[in-house]
């Protein structure tokens, strides 16, 4: 049974404390941003789309006011922007491959950023190897003004290694230095971690490294995705339909 209105909360602490177990709808209330609670059918949001991918999801919207689908919105969102995904041996390649889909579905440009020239080996659950990727530029010959926003995919291996290459580490301090957005999926905080650009954020991550986080300052959520002024982090595969929105969604708004 939901609790009595208590006069000394607001709305959203009130539905809080509630556990948000009924839908605000239901008496009226504006919904704090991010509910996530039951509807009337007693089935959450992230239930109703589990399984769905991205392309999917966009596709069941409807159509706005003036007939255009939220896909076709979406398309144009990153039109002009350009995204570096920092990724060596060992990226995870479903980490790779769905962010690198969504900024091109949105209307951008991603270029492979590497320490090394070539192509880089990905992997599949960390122990199988995948796809190899063809690497665009290299970290030495890569500047944060020839790009708008930075991916850092996840994969065990692949973030340990980026963290011992000191261009980079600076690489991603530059990132935060220029005030532009990043997004960051599984074991690719690891990086951010070592670029020590954690501190006083709230993020989340692959289980394993958030010891490593909270050492390093952060505070760590165990949530699907997670924003926090222009930093984007997620927890493993599972979070990609959500971490993708979100970091489509940030680097769209973010200053030129």
């Amino acid at each position: 049974m939901t609790s009595p209105p208590d006069p000394d909360l607001t709305t959203s602490e009130q539905l809080d404390e509630d556990e948000l177990g009924t839908d605000p709808l239901e008496d009226g209330i504006e919904p704090p941003e991010g509910w996530a609670g039951v509807n009337r059918h007693g089935v959450t949001p992230r239930e109703e789309r589990e399984g769905e991918t991205l392309d999917e999801r966009l596709a069941e919207e409807e159509p706005d006011l003036y007939g255009n689908t939220r896909e076709a919105v979406m398309s144009e969102q990153l039109r002009g922007r350009t995204v570096a995904v920092l990724a060596t041996d060992g990226v995870e390649q479903v980490e790779l491959t769905e962010p690198i889909a969504a900024v091109k579905a949105a209307g951008g440009t991603t270029k492979l950023v590497s320490i090394k020239d070539g192509e880089i080996q990905a992997m599949n659950a960390d122990v199988n190897e995948a796809d190899t990727f063809a690497v665009d530029l290299t970290v030495d010959s890569a500047t944060v003004d020839d790009f708008d926003a930075l991916i850092l995919p996840g994969g065990t291996t692949n973030p340990d290694k980026l963290r011992q290459n000191d261009r980079a580490v600076s690489l991603v301090q530059d990132f935060f230095e220029a005030g532009k957005p990043v997004a960051a999926i599984c074991h690719g905080p690891w990086l951010l971690v070592e670029a020590d650009v954690v501190r006083g954020r709230t993020l989340t991550s692959y289980p394993s490294v958030r010891t490593d986080i909270r050492n390093a300052g952060g505070t760590v959520v165990d949530k699907e995705v997670v924003i926090d002024g222009g930093l984007v982090t997620s927890r493993n595969p599972d979070d990609l339909p959500a971490f993708c929105e979100a970091l489509v969604r940030e680097f769209a708004s973010a200053q030129m």
